[in-house]
C-alpha cells in the first residue's frame, strides 16, 4: 500500500489509558468512556480512520489537551463490538505515525487535525549492522524474560524493513508508555533503532539482576525448608522417644520470641547464634541453663521500647507543687529541662546529683520528677556498693553470673528512658574488688553512655536517653571525676516554719491515712505540731517529725478504738507531753546567760547544720596546750592557730604576756565521741580563749563560723545555710560571719534572715568587738592568775 496523504486531515481521537500503537500492529482495545465511544461511531460514519494518541497519566479519568501526547497512530477500525456491560471491543490496525496540528472544537468528542510523519528510507550497511545487533540483544532478551514467545522472534527475525523492526520489537517489551511514546516520536529510523538497542541493554541488565536475586532467594528458601524439615523430623523423634516438649520446644518459643520482640539487629544476630547454640547442645548440659539465662535476659531488655513524655510544665509544676512544699532550685530545673525538651526534642540525659541531709526530701523528689514526666521510675542503692561488678556484671564464665544493677534497673523499668535513681551515691567504698566509682564514669558520661558495656550483657546498650538523678549526704566523699559529671543541686534543711507547713500538708494526712484514721477524728492544733518541732525533734530534714507524727496517731487510734465515744480527738500541748513524753530537746540551745570562756560555734555535718559550744578553761601549769573532744588534724590546726594568735596580741588584749609559761590551756568542744573537722572553729576557738584569759563574758546571744590566720584574719566558710538554719533552731540572736561569705546570704531563707543579725566580720578585732560583752578590752586588767569557767 502507498503511502497515505493524511495532511490536513480532520479525525477523531481515541486517547488511550496504559496501552500504545505502533503502525502495523493489530490489536484488540475496550473503549468505555463516553467521549470515546461517540468518536468511534464517527470514525465508522466516516472512513473507518481514527487517530489513537496515549494519555501521560494513567488514571486521568476526563483527559485535557495538555493530559494527550501529540505524537500518535493513525489506524483503520477493522472490527467493532458491542458487549453486554456497555463497553465496545474494537480491532485497530495501525497505518502510520501522525502528529496532532490542532485540537478543532468539538463538545462531543475529541476531533484534530493531522500531519502525517512518514518514515525516512535507509538501507546502508550500518542500519543492518544495528537491525542484527537489535535482534541479538532481544534474542537475550526472550531467553531471560520467559515472557516472550520463542515464536515471536522467529516472526520478527523475518521482517526487513528496519523501522517496522524497531516497532514490533517494542510493542513485546514490558516498558513504561514514556518510554515507548518516546520509540513512536522517533521518526528516524537509526535513531529509534539505537534507542532499542540502548533499552534492550538496559533491560538485559535488570532481568540478569532479577535471575541472581531470584536465585538467591529460592536457595534461602531451600534452606529454611530444609531446616524446618529437619526440625519437624527431630520432633517426631523426640516425642517417639517420650520427650514432649525437650529442648527443641524451648527453642521453638525462644525463636517466637525473638521475631516478636523487635530488637536491633546486632542483639538478633548474638540471639539467634546463641538459640543455635542452644538447639545443638544436649539438654543434660549445664551449659544450656547459662545460655538460656542470657538469652532471656537479652529478650527482656528494652533495647526500644520508651515512653512518651508528657512535655507539658504547667501540669508538671502542679505535680512537684503537690508532692513537695519548698525545694525550688530543683523545681526550677526539671522545669527546665522540660522547656528544653519542647524545643529540641532530643536532649540528652542530664545527671542531677541532689545533694543534702537526710529527710528533706531527695529521693521523693526523684520519684516526683518521674511523675511529673510521666517516665517509669528506678531507685538502686549504692551504699555499701564495693564491687565494680554490681556496676558492670560479672563475666558470663563465673557461675551465678547476673548483669550489674543498671542493666537490671533497665529491665525492671521496661523502657529505654525511665527516671533513674542513683541512691546514696557517696556512701560507695573501693576494695580488691575494683572502684564501683570509676564504673559508674561510664554510666554517667552523656558523651559515653549511649554505648554502655555490661560484662554479662556484652552488646553495648544505649543509655542516653535515661534521666541519671543522684542523691548524696556530702559532697567532698564524692570522687572528683565522678562528681564533674553531674549538675549538683544543694536541698539544705527546712526552716521551722517550713516544717510546720510539711507536717501540716504533708506528713499529718499521710499518717492519718496510713492509721486508718479520718480528718474528723483527729485534729491536731498548730501550737501542738509547732512544739513536737521544736521540743522533740532536731534535725534538718523531717524524718524524725514524721516519727513522731506517727506516734500521736497511734496513740490516738488506741484513745479512739478502746473508746469510742472519745471520737473526735484534739491534740493540744498538753496531750502532746502525755503522749510523747518530756520533751526531748531543750528550745534553742543558745546559752541562759553571758559566759567566760564559753562561745556558740557553728558547724556543718552530713546532717545538716548544728551548734557547738567550745569551752576553754585556764589552769595553773607550765603552758601545756590539751585539746579534747575527738577533733580531726584540721580543727586541731585552728586551735593552734588560734593559740599562737592570742599570745602575739597578748598586750594589746590586756593580758600577761608570759600567760603560757604560767598556765595550761584546755580547749574542749563537749559531746566528745563524735567525731568533728572542718575548717571553720578559728575565730569561735580565740574568741573563748581571749575571753578566758581576759575574764570578759561572751554574749549569749552571739554565735560565729570562721578560720582564723595567725595575723587574725578571718577566711571565709562553707555550708552557710545549714548553720544559719541551726542558729536560728538554738534562738541565737546575732551570727558572726567572715565577709567573704557575705555573697552567700541570698541563699538563707527569708523568714530566717528576718530573725537572725548577720554581722560579717574581715578581722579578729571585729568578732571581739560584737562577741565579748562588758567593759571595753582596755579597762580590763591583765590576767596573772588562772581563771576557770564551767
Amino acid at each position: 500500500m502507498g503511502p497515505v496523504k493524511w495532511k490536513g486531515r480532520r479525525l477523531p481521537l481515541l486517547p488511550l489509558r496504559g496501552l500504545l500503537v505502533y503502525p502495523s500492529m493489530v490489536l484488540h482495545l475496550d473503549v468505555g468512556r463516553e467521549k470515546s465511544v461517540r468518536a468511534l461511531d464517527r470514525a465508522m460514519l466516516d472512513d473507518h480512520m481514527i487517530l489513537l494518541c496515549s494519555q501521560s497519566e494513567v488514571n486521568i479519568e476526563e483527559p485535557t489537551q495538555e493530559d494527550i501526547y501529540r505524537v500518535g497512530t493513525i489506524a483503520r477500525v477493522r472490527q467493532m463490538l458491542k458487549l453486554p456491560n456497555g463497553t465496545i471491543r474494537v480491532l485497530v490496525e495501525g497505518v502510520t505515525r501522525a502528529e496532532i496540528v490542532d485540537y478543532l472544537p468539538n463538545d462531543d468528542f475529541y476531533e484534530v487535525t493531522v500531519k502525517e510523519l512518514p518514515e525516512t528510507e535507509s538501507a546502508d550497511p550500518e542500519t543492518d549492522a544495528l537491525m542484527r545487533t537489535v535482534l541479538s540483544q532481544f534474542e537475550h532478551y526472550i531467553n531471560l524474560s520467559k515472557k516472550v514467545t520463542p515464536e515471536t522472534l522467529a516472526a520478527v527475525s523475518d521482517i526487513d524493513e528496519p523501522g517496522r523492526l524497531a516497532d514490533v520489537i517494542t510493542s513485546h517489551l514490558t516498558l513504561k508508555i514514556k518510554d515507548k511514546q518516546d520509540i513512536l516520536e522517533t521518526v528516524d529510523v537509526r535513531k529509534r533503532l539505537e534507542k532499542l538497542l540502548d533499552i534492550l541493554n538496559n533491560e538485559r541488565e535488570v532481568l540478569e539482576l532479577e535471575r541472581k536475586i531470584s536465585q538467591r532467594v529460592k536457595k534461602q528458601m531451600e534452606k529454611t525448608q530444609k531446616e524446618y524439615y529437619l526440625r519437624e523430623q527431630m520432633k517426631a523423634i523426640q516425642k517417639e522417644l517420650g520427650e514432649k516438649e525437650g529442648r527443641a520446644g524451648e527453642v521453638e518459643e525462644l525463636r517466637s520470641q525473638l521475631a516478636e520482640s523487635g530488637v536491633p539487629e546486632k542483639v538478633k544476630e548474638k540471639v539467634e547464634k546463641e538459640i543455635d547454640r542452644l538447639e545443638k547442645m544436649p539438654s543434660t548440659s549445664a551449659e544450656g541453663g547459662v545460655i538460656r539465662n542470657y538469652i532471656d535476659w537479652l529478650l527482656a531488655l528494652p533495647w526500644n521500647k520508651t515512653t512518651e513524655d508528657d512535655l507539658n510544665i504547667v501540669s508538671a509544676e502542679k505535680i512537684l507543687n503537690e508532692d513537695h512544699y519548698g525545694l525550688e532550685k530543683p523545681k526550677e530545673r526539671v522545669l527546665e529541662y522540660l522547656a528544653v525538651q519542647q524545643l529540641v526534642k532530643k536532649l540528652k540525659g542530664p545527671i542531677l546529683c541532689l545533694v543534702g541531709p537526710p529527710g528533706v526530701g531527695k529521693t521523693s523528689m526523684a520519684r516526683s520528677i518521674a511523675k511529673a514526666l510521666s517516665r517509669q521510675f528506678v531507685r538502686i542503692s549504692l551504699g555499701g556498693v564495693r564491687d565494680e561488678a554490681e556496676i558492670r556484671g560479672h563475666r558470663r564464665t563465673y557461675v551465678g553470673a547476673m548483669p550489674g544493677r543498671i542493666i537490671q534497673g533497665m529491665k525492671t523499668a521496661g523502657a529505654a528512658n525511665p527516671v533513674f535513681l542513683l541512691d546514696e551515691i557517696d556512701k560507695m567504698a573501693m576494695d580488691f574488688r575494683g572502684d564501683p566509682a570509676s564504673a559508674l564514669l561510664e554510666v554517667l558520661d552523656p558523651e559515653q553512655n549511649n554505648t554502655f558495656s555490661d560484662h554479662f550483657i556484652e552488646v553495648p546498650f544505649d543509655l542516653s536517653n535515661v534521666m541519671f538523678i543522684t542523691t548524696a549526704n556530702a559532697i567532698h566523699n564524692i570522687p572528683r571525676p565522678l562528681l564533674d559529671r553531674m549538675e549538683v543541686l544543694y536541698i539544705p534543711g527546712y526552716t521551722e516554719l517550713e516544717k510546720k507547713q510539711i507536717a501540716d500538708r504533708y506528713l499529718l494526712p499521710k499518717q492519718k491515712r496510713e492509721h486508718g484514721l479520718g480528718d474528723d477524728q483527729v485534729r491536731v492544733e498548730e501550737s501542738a505540731l509547732e512544739q513536737i518541732v521544736r521540743e522533740y525533734t532536731r534535725e534538718s530534714g523531717v524524718r524524725n517529725l514524721e516519727q513522731q507524727i506517727a506516734a500521736i496517731c497511734r496513740k490516738a487510734a488506741k484513745a479512739i478504738v478502746g473508746d469510742p465515744e472519745s471520737s473526735p480527738v484534739t491534740v493540744d500541748n498538753e496531750k502532746v507531753k502525755e503522749w510523747l513524753g518530756p520533751p526531748k530537746f531543750r528550745y534553742g540551745v543558745a546559752e541562759q546567760e553571758d559566759q567566760i570562756g564559753a562561745v556558740t560555734g557553728l558547724a556543718w555535718t552530713e546532717v545538716g547544720g548544728d551548734t557547738l559550744v567550745i569551752e576553754v578553761t585556764v589552769l595553773p601549769g607550765s603552758g601545756k596546750l590539751t585539746l579534747t573532744g575527738k577533733l580531726g588534724d584540721v580543727m586541731k590546726e585552728s586551735a593552734q592557730a588560734a593559740f599562737s594568735y592570742t599570745r602575739s596580741k597578748a598586750k594589746e588584749l590586756g593580758i600577761d604576756p608570759d600567760f603560757y609559761e604560767k598556765n595550761d590551756i584546755h580547749i574542749h568542744i563537749p559531746e566528745g565521741a563524735i567525731p568533728k573537722d572542718g575548717p571553720s572553729a578559728g575565730i569561735t576557738m580565740a574568741t573563748a580563749l581571749i575571753s578566758a584569759l581576759t575574764g570578759r563574758q561572751v554574749s549569749k546571744e552571739v554565735a560565729m563560723t570562721g578560720e582564723i590566720t595567725l595575723r587574725g584574719r578571718v577566711l571565709p566558710i562553707g555550708g552557710l545555710k545549714e548553720k544559719s538554719l541551726a542558729a536560728h533552731r538554738a534562738g541565737i540572736k546575732k551570727v558572726l560571719l567572715p565577709k567573704d561569705n557575705e555573697r552567700d546570704l541570698r541563699d538563707i531563707p527569708d523568714s530566717v534572715r528576718s530573725d537572725l543579725d548577720f554581722i560579717p566580720v574581715a578581722h579578729m578585732d571585729d568578732v571581739l568587738k560584737h562577741a565579748l560583752a562588758g567593759a571595753p578590752l582596755a579597762a580590763e586588767p591583765a590576767v596573772t592568775h588562772p581563771v576557770e569557767t564551767h
